[in-house]
């Protein structure tokens, strides 16, 4: 009794000692972070930062920890580095496919978002009824610009949180990443098309604001910068078709949504529909891209989740407990 009394007692000393190492970790961290956001000039949106700092946070969670610890170190060579790389590449061939090689488009998509605004383009028709001037910004322009931005922050988190909680869910998420992002590149070599700002900035469409670019203007609270950046390929304004930015909002809707059992989880269908309305009212895609862009998150997500069960499948099947059990006529259930 006395004996069981000291084992408590010292396991409780440890989880207290524990919780204190844990809280000055995350103090540290939010130094490193502070001064990551003093240094770029606002909260980071590209990856080659956001990664790395996300993962000191997960450092910092699990610094009381050597399995946790040994897990960090093998997941960021194992898991992290090929797929940031990967993603590093798919930035470097976006930047360098910006129209120099074939003629860039912007008639075509021009033409179908008229016919599905029924003679109007959506984008012009939607900033002559809600833009009214950067001196007069509405409270539904913050929230346009808040959604447009989740695109920079939603799918890193997401991989984040994933990687934390199952490496086998991290990589079907990451692969349909990697997937949509160099099927996305392929398509702005291919077919490098203009967004409607640019196509009014030429004058062949009605005046459109860059509303993002203007609000960064009132919340200066995230460093865009990086995006813009020829130097290290993320600036191309004619990689317009397909939407990466609907892409990937909707593939983080459908994998929960897929995932989850509450009632409650076709709520996340409204933020690929949000990040839509942010996207053609900005004037940053036609409505056309938009749909495009959900058509390649569906067929990545859905190819990405074929080849993980078939392919688990496969090894469950050379078991030779379930061998035995096809040969008994049993039928083993689906992973």
């Amino acid at each position: 009794m006395v004996r069981a009394a000291r084992v408590e007692r010292a396991a409780h000393q440890r989880r207290r000692r524990d919780a204190v190492i844990i809280a000055l970790a995350f103090v540290a961290w939010g130094g490193l972070a502070a001064s990551v956001i003093d240094n770029v000039g606002g909260i980071p949106a590209s990856r080659d930062v956001l990664v790395p700092l996300l993962l000191a946070a997960v450092l910092a969670a699990s610094i009381t920890s050597r399995t946790r610890l040994r897990r960090l170190a093998v997941g960021i060579a194992v898991d992290w580095l090929p797929f940031v790389l990967a993603l590093w590449l798919y930035d470097l061939i976006r930047g360098i496919a910006d129209g120099l090689w074939l003629p860039v488009h912007y008639g075509r998509q021009m033409q179908i978002d008229r016919l599905i605004g029924f003679g109007t383009v959506p984008s012009v028709w939607l900033q002559q009824h809600l833009w009214h001037g950067s001196a007069h910004v509405e409270w539904y322009d913050y929230a346009t610009w808040l959604v447009y931005m989740s695109y920079f922050f939603g799918t890193t988190l997401v991989l984040v949180f994933l990687w934390w909680r199952s490496r086998a869910l991290f990589w079907r998420f990451a692969a349909s990443v990697v997937g949509l992002a160099f099927l996305g590149c392929a398509t702005f070599v291919l077919y490098p098309a203009e967004p409607p700002w640019m196509v009014a900035d030429q004058g062949l469409l009605p005046p459109l604001a860059r509303i993002v670019q203007v609000m960064n203007g009132h919340l200066p609270g995230v460093s865009l910068q990086p995006l813009w950046e020829k130097g290290t390929g993320y600036a191309n304004d004619v990689a317009a078709m397909p939407s990466l930015h609907a892409s990937y909002t909707l593939l983080i809707a459908l994998f929960f949504i897929r995932r989850l059992r509450s009632r409650w989880r076709h709520l996340l269908w409204i933020y690929p529909l949000a990040m839509a309305f942010a996207l053609v009212y900005t004037g940053e895609h036609y409505v056309v891209d938009v749909l495009a862009g959900w058509l390649y998150c569906i067929g990545v997500y859905f190819a990405v989740e074929w080849v993980a069960v078939h392919s688990v499948g496969a090894k469950l099947r050379r078991l030779p407990l379930l061998r035995v059990a096809t040969a008994l006529g049993l039928r083993a259930s689906s992973p």
